[in-house]
């Protein structure tokens, strides 16, 4: 069944990983390049909201009142109710989970498409059959739910734009006391050595402390970023090259995004932070141990990504299974500084 129809408005529910929610501006430019008058409307966990407020095709965040994993039928049901009012003409659902599928399905919104996904056939009336030979793509599979489903090849990807404006990084620059610093004009290396899926993905922080005291050397300066969680990386690469600024647990999703738009290059694991560089149109240095740049690549041609291609790779595994993690730990710093601008 194909639906053949010109939506005025649409509820997106959004994932729930940092880059993945980067990737699905995507799909966002594309409805509303098929559809300039088109109004999006995006349901998303709480910290997605200074993420999604820098993507300017984005009409309101709505906030999905459940933490990570939560089930919560009760405000799924009313949070559902609540959006009736709102006459959605087609919910895509992106996240492949049941129960991602409920509010809209609870809001009654007449056109309700996502992926089969965990047997959703009741909640999803426009139910789509992932081919993931031809959608190999994280990027691709969100787009294609912007398609009909005669669509016969993998449609073609704007690349996500996230828009920082000139206040928002005033704004950063005050709270962080970076006026004096920006006045020398120095270039700005931003290094994220985190990566919230697993260690396998994270290359080792000895090799970031060696890249960060050689860019210092050159008379760059090095910002690290990432969440509290990568504080301990942190340390560790500050015990070495101790001249960054760390910005590691200090600020918002929001600010990192603004902190980084000051930045002129970035070295980072396959992480949010890779994906959000990307999307601020960044000299990009990628690095990929257990994941696979052919499904989840930065979304630039900017981005140099860096792997081995050792046959152990991709496992996609948090850990490396071998204990060895060679995929990362044989990626040599003198190779990454090869890739960035001197």
């Amino acid at each position: 069944m194909a639906f053949n129809f010109s939506p005025t408005k649409i509820l997106i529910v959004g994932p729930s990983w940092v880059g993945d929610m980067v990737m699905a501006q995507s799909l966002y430019k594309t409805l509303k390049q098929n559809h300039p008058n088109l109004l999006i409307d995006v349901l998303a966990p709480a910290w997605t909201l200074g993420l999604v407020a820098r993507m300017p095709e984005v009409n309101q965040t709505i906030t999905l009142p459940l933490g990570h994993g939560q089930l919560g039928l009760r405000p799924r049901f009313d949070l559902g109710k609540s959006l009736c009012a709102k006459n959605y003409d087609q919910a895509i659902v992106l996240p492949n989970s049941w129960k991602s599928a409920l509010v809209p399905y609870f809001a009654n919104i007449p056109l309700r498409t996502g992926y089969v996904g965990e047997c959703r056939w009741g909640l999803l009336n426009d139910a789509r059959t992932l081919d993931k030979k031809k959608l190999a793509m994280t990027v691709q599979r969100f787009v294609a739910l912007g398609q009909t489903r005669l669509t016969a090849s993998p449609p073609p990807i704007p690349p996500p734009q996230l828009r920082v404006s000139p206040d928002q990084q005033q704004d950063v620059i005050g709270k962080f006391g970076l006026a004096t610093t920006l006045k020398n004009r120095q270039k700005i290396l931003a290094v994220c050595p985190g990566a919230e899926y697993g260690e396998a993905k994270r290359w080792p922080a000895h090799h970031f402390a060696e890249l960060a005291q050689q860019k210092i050397n050159e008379g760059w300066q090095v910002w690290l970023f990432g969440s509290t969680k990568d504080q301990a990386v942190a340390d560790a690469i500050l015990q070495t090259a101790g001249a960054c600024q760390n910005f590691t647990g200090q600020t918002t999703l929001a600010e990192a995004i603004d902190l980084l738009s000051l930045c002129h290059a970035v070295v980072s694991n396959d992480s949010g932070l890779m994906h959000i560089a990307a999307a601020l149109d960044k000299y990009l240095v990628a690095l990929y141990g257990s994941s696979d740049p052919c499904f989840t690549p930065p979304l630039s041609d900017k981005a140099h990504i860096i792997r081995l291609n050792l046959p152990c790779s991709p496992c996609f595994k948090r850990t490396c299974p071998l204990v060895h993690t060679d995929c990362l730990h044989g990626i040599k710093p003198e190779r990454v500084l090869e890739s960035l601008p001197p």
